[in-house]
């Protein structure tokens, strides 16, 4: 593979750090072998919109040759930001993110070969809005699961859980099964043969839409939870709970989940547990912004929606102020929510809630890629780090509604246009 380089107006590496400004990215072999401030091109970033060092006059080109000695290709990008391939932590790929819930149960019912080109589409339009790696939550058919398995590696990495875990009787059909009878919840996992990226489990019910905050018990006790995660871990697989309300979160946090999805309503004390335990929070706000979009204006449901969202979003910034470890997800395929627009729709939630641009890009990329176990592939610009990122028109101050029209992909190294 050709060396080449990249020269970024801004650069966001995907710490949380403050974004930089004119950086030269350096690619070798597929690699990031350095980064480079290079203050004395500064004037680069007053021309309007170039899309390659071609573009330049020939004094230009020679002046940057002479001050780097470079002997291979530069792209240049001066009023463009440069960003880690971006990570949606919560997905289900087998579902359409559509509003009628007629069609809606209708796609649930889909056998394989139906939703496997729909699964497809909805992987590739993710690299479109540069999204790199997703985390899918699970679906009944174990559609995805057998998808990833018979098609190989794509694009963009996904990670499955295959079927969800929940209790008898209890909430969550649409994505999972119950333990086998006469079987612990720890003993079904441990004799499950598919092979998953990690276990999915539903802890608690839905958010009521008809009464606002109203909790549900826990669908496993603690002593159940800490048994289950036991086993997931002994098989190398982390737990990802979907859990909203005091208790459950409770249960699953102290029986040592490695993440909490959703934690609607779930308490200061919840989130200072998860802070230090290091147990991730994937907030999914962007759902009850949806069902507010969607449901008939000044309806009960629509005001009920309204007031999680504020309150989701005021969790989401005390969890900041805690530390607790965030990362993005959207929970696209749920009601409203489509694929790969999603996340800046997330991101945007996060900056209301009070991170700044580069946290929130934080957390949709280097928090994402450790809550994955991809930190030595994805989530951060740095030396040695593969070169997976993407260029987006304008500065830092134009995410994420600029993640609408990425300009360029690299992955690995490979540039893919859009």
């Amino acid at each position: 593979m050709p060396k080449s380089s990249y020269f970024a107006g801004w650069l966001i590496d995907g710490t949380g750090t403050s974004a930089q400004q004119d950086i030269l990215i350096h690619v070798e072999n597929g690699l990031i072998s350095s980064l480079e401030r290079l203050s004395s091109l500064e004037r680069l970033s007053s021309l309007e919109r170039l899309s390659s060092l071609e573009r330049l006059s020939s004094l230009e080109r020679a002046n940057l040759a002479e001050l780097k000695g470079l002997g291979f290709p530069v792209e240049a990008y001066p009023v463009c930001t440069i960003l880690p391939g971006l990570i949606d932590s919560h997905v289900h790929l087998s579902m359409s993110g559509k509003i009628d819930q007629k069609l809606r149960f209708r796609q649930l019912l889909n056998e394989f070969a139906q939703n496997s080109p729909l699964i497809c589409e909805r992987v590739e339009k993710s690299l479109a809005f540069g999204i790199m790696a997703l985390r899918d939550g699970g679906d009944i058919g174990g559609h995805t699961l057998t998808y990833i398995r018979q098609n190989g590696p794509s694009r963009v990495r996904v990670k499955c859980a295959g079927k969800a875990w929940r209790a008898p009787g209890r909430y969550g059909k649409i994505i999972g099964r119950i333990p086998e009878s006469g079987s612990t919840l720890a003993e079904s996992i441990r004799a499950n043969r598919d092979v998953i990226d990690h276990v999915k489990i539903i802890n608690s019910g839905l958010n009521s839409l008809n009464e606002f905050g109203r909790e549900t018990p826990p669908q496993f006790n603690r002593d159940e939870l800490d048994a289950a995660f036991r086993d997931a871990r002994n098989l190398g697989r982390k737990a990802m709970v979907h859990a909203n309300g005091e208790l459950p979160v409770q249960c699953a946090v102290e029986a040592g989940c490695d993440s909490i999805e959703h934690g609607f309503f779930m308490g200061e004390d919840n989130m200072k547990r998860m802070a230090d335990r290091q147990v991730f929070w994937v907030p999914t706000a962007f759902t009850m912004k949806a069902m507010r979009a969607h449901m008939p204006a000044g309806s009960g449901q629509s005001e009920a929606a309204s007031k999680m969202l504020e309150a989701q979003l005021e969790q989401m910034g005390r969890a900041r102020e805690l530390g607790v470890r965030l990362a993005a997800g959207t929970d696209a395929g749920a009601f409203g929510v489509r694929h790969g627009v999603a996340l800046a729709e997330e991101l945007k939630l996060m900056i209301e809630a009070g991170f700044s641009i580069e946290e929130a890009i934080g957390c949709a990329t280097s928090g994402g890629a450790r809550l994955l176990g991809l930190d030595h592939e994805l989530g951060r610009i740095g030396r040695g780090m593969p070169a997976s990122f993407i260029i987006v028109d304008g500065p830092p101050s134009g995410l994420p509604d600029s993640l609408g029209e990425v300009k360029v992909v690299c992955l690995k190294g490979e540039k893919i246009a859009f």
